[in-house]
């Protein structure tokens, strides 16, 4: 039989997406582009196998805020915030599987914007936005942030988190999505790659204590 989707090729292996075969070559050309491929797919998982972290000089630098430095100290410093607001990020793509990297890549890109007027002006702005699924993301870091901050007064009777150090770690998380995403329209690799970092059911703040030395810088 031939391939439901070129109708050319001859069908060779089976496909979760459309619950078919397909061939070989629409396989590899339609993976994550048309085809909503699920992460369980076998040919999607040896296809990640073979790629590499994307450079971030691939991108527009406006994309990743090159104005903002992130240091080893930062990171060391600032190790739980990371691990936290990575954590938020999975719990948001748990509560809704609908999305996809682009959608987290944009809420942080939104969020990155608001802190930067903030830090730069003391204005409390947040950059409006129509879509409901990243205003969702973005809740989700918000909650993260008054969480750990209440955290560090309850432990030190003053939180020491400074607006900044919030933006650094959004961007921070930004350039990680960047080079973790396949960059296809339906990329579900820096997704993928949250889960695998923390397990369910689970607080932000305890799952950083447990996760302590997985930050993968990009």
């Amino acid at each position: 039989m031939t391939c439901p989707i070129c109708n050319l090729r001859k069908e060779k292996r089976f496909c979760p997406a459309v619950h078919g075969r397909i061939c070989a070559q629409c396989c590899g050309e339609q993976r994550e582009v048309t085809l909503d491929c699920p992460s369980e797919c076998t040919y999607l998982q040896q296809a990640r196998a073979y790629e590499k972290p994307r450079d971030l000089n691939e991108f527009d630098k406006a994309a990743f805020f090159p104005q903002i430095e992130i240091d080893e100290q930062f990171l060391h410093e600032r190790e739980h915030l990371l691990l936290g607001l990575t954590f938020a990020l999975a719990k948001s793509a748990r509560t809704n599987r609908s999305l996809q990297d682009r959608d987290l890549i944009a809420a942080l890109a939104s969020l990155a914007r608001s802190y930067e007027t903030r830090v730069n002006s003391n204005l409390i702005y947040g950059e409006p936005t129509a879509n409901l699924e990243h205003q969702a993301i973005a809740l989700q870091i918000e909650e993260l942030v008054k969480e750990f901050r209440a955290a560090e007064q309850e432990h030190t009777g003053g939180s020491r988190l400074r607006d900044s150090e919030v933006l650094k770690a959004i961007v921070f998380l930004l350039r990680l999505g960047l080079s973790r995403t396949s960059g296809r329209l339906k990329s579900r690799a820096f997704v993928d790659f949250l889960f695998s970092q923390f397990p369910e059911n689970k607080s932000a703040l305890a799952s950083a204590d447990e996760a302590s030395g997985r930050i993968i810088v990009p």
